[in-house]
């Protein structure tokens, strides 16, 4: 299936050799793909079907829903997908055609899924981090406002203390209009940093409720890893369990050294850095 915010474009390839086909184009909507689902059973008699669409913006209401009615779903990784070099011809109905065929032959590399408990702490965390990064942008523009009219803070003192903002607050200009922008600026700051201490305080406390705060506290007794940093990382992971080894979880954390050889050329490229 080809999923898109409207519309789900759908291929169906057989057992066997044969080309796959277009089955469809349906609305994106639950009673639609209820009907899908029923009306291919009654086609295939009752068979064992086996769905598949790509990672993207529409999560994974789809793969929620045909497990509910007792389908089996993949949901795979786009990234992984095989692609022909130079093929430049990309429609939702070649593309539905494509997924059916590779599903078939077992080249798709499938992702895992979070439950709708995972994956609400997984946005949790997620939110917290977009407005972290609303901070940073924030007082970025504040410190280049200041910078552009011929201020800055001494390099050896401490910022977004209360002295700072005291001294950020003292700051006058020759036209009234650089005042209010000042302001505002300040202002953007300080909402900001009250958004991300909000949230902050609200992960604290659904922490208890959440199924992996044992592990959340195991994670703690390591040196430089508090309850947050420990709260994104298992949002994102899940249940650790999950991978076979060690070699496997760094490996997915991109942990692990690369190589890139051909011929007489040899190139080895170091560890992946996981951006904080």
């Amino acid at each position: 299936m080809d999923t898109h915010n409207d519309t789900i474009s759908v291929g169906v390839a057989e057992a066997g050799r044969g080309e796959p086909v277009y089955e469809r184009e349906i609305a994106n909507e639950p009673r639609k793909v209820f009907k899908l689902v029923e009306h291919l059973h009654q086609r295939y008699e009752g068979q064992e079907l086996l769905w598949c669409y790509e990672a993207g913006p529409c999560g994974y209401v789809l793969y929620h829903q045909l497990m509910e009615l007792g389908e089996e779903c993949q949901v795979v990784a786009p990234s992984k997908t095989p692609r022909k070099p130079g093929d430049r011809v990309k429609t939702d109905r070649r593309d539905a055609l494509i997924l059916a065929r590779q599903l078939r032959s077992g080249d798709l590399t499938a992702v895992w899924v979070p439950d709708s408990e995972q994956e609400a702490m997984r946005d949790l965390t997620r939110t917290r981090d977009d407005f972290k990064a609303q901070e940073q942008k924030a007082r970025q523009q504040l410190n280049a406002f200041v910078l552009r009219h011929g201020r800055h803070w001494p390099t050896d003192k401490t910022r977004w203390t209360r002295t700072h903002y005291n001294w950020l607050e003292s700051l006058t200009f020759e036209h009234p209009w650089l005042q209010i922008v000042l302001q505002e600026y300040i202002d953007a700051v300080k909402a900001t940093r009250e958004r991300v201490a909000t949230i902050t305080d609200q992960m604290m406390k659904v922490l208890p409720q959440w199924s992996l705060a044992p592990v959340v506290d195991c994670l703690v007794a390591l040196r430089g890893i508090d309850k947050i940093s420990a709260m994104v990382l298992l949002a994102e992971l899940g249940d650790i369990s999950r991978f076979d080894s060690p070699k496997q979880l760094m490996a997915y954390l991109g942990l692990v050294p690369s190589e890139h050889s051909s011929g007489r050329y040899h190139h080895h490229c170091r560890e992946a850095q996981v951006p904080a």
